[in-house]
């Protein structure tokens, strides 16, 4: 069997369900390196991006459409039995899923995913007002730290900043300068997740994610800031227990 650099299988036996997680700006694998042992019937595929972990030597993707392509090459073997699937996205990630919805949406694929996890994104429609890709380095390392997805001994550190500032420049640029004017819908219904004290996201700018379903939408709220993933994880996976039957 051939390996798939982008989703590594490691769980065992059968699973009811799969869910497909796609990480914030930055992020990578390891964000979601426990969730497994929280599952015992679900099969947890965090995305392996090139340009970070065990990725670390390859280039970072700049175009979205590239690689929102190269995500579906890697799924489509894993989705041939039948198995339901859903995808989970949190910040970036949400563009990421979506994107890979509507793909699947638009070839009228059999294996339509069972539904689309957003946390912490805006809708498709609204452009990003306070871009921080295009500044120097200086600042861009300061706007980033805002975020708390970064540790500040990485921050700290020149040498280590200089290891991954092309991929974090990447990543930025792909969040803020996605822009989709006109509304496409998904079949799947949407779920959407929000920190209570989210600084860079609206409850109004969540809810019109609820354009965007042919389906049922929902929305459910986490205590916590922008990285509620991170800093509230036992909530996350609650919800996600109870939404996949878990």
């Amino acid at each position: 069997m051939m390996s798939n650099p982008y989703f590594v299988r490691t769980f065992k036996g059968a699973a009811r369900n799969r869910l497909f997680l796609f990480p914030y700006a930055g992020g990578g694998a390891s964000a979601f390196h426990s969730w497994q042992k929280h599952f015992t019937d679900t099969e947890i595929l965090p995305v392996h991006y090139p340009g970070r972990e065990t990725r670390i030597k390859e280039r970072p993707l700049e175009s979205l459409t590239l690689l929102v392509e190269e995500l579906w090459a890697g799924m489509e073997p894993l989705l041939r039995d039948g198995t339901p699937y859903y995808l989970f996205g949190h910040s970036l990630g949400t563009k990421v899923a979506y994107e890979l919805a509507l793909l699947i949406r638009q070839r009228d694929l059999p294996c339509q995913p069972k539904g689309l996890i957003i946390a912490a994104g805006k809708a498709p429609c609204l452009k990003e007002t306070h871009p921080i890709h295009q500044l120097d380095d200086a600042h861009f390392i300061r706007e980033i730290g805002r975020f708390s997805a970064t540790p500040p001994s990485i921050l700290a550190s020149p040498e280590l900043m200089s290891l991954f500032l092309p991929t974090l420049r990447a990543d930025f640029r792909l969040d803020e300068t996605y822009h989709r004017r006109e509304i496409e819908k998904v079949k799947c219904p949407i779920l959407t997740l929000m920190g209570d004290q989210d600084p860079e996201l609206t409850l109004d700018e969540l809810l019109m994610w609820r354009n965007y379903t042919q389906g049922d939408f929902a929305v459910q709220t986490v205590a916590g800031a922008h990285m509620f993933i991170l800093t509230n994880k036992e909530a996350v996976l609650r919800i996600l227990q109870d939404y996949l039957g878990s």
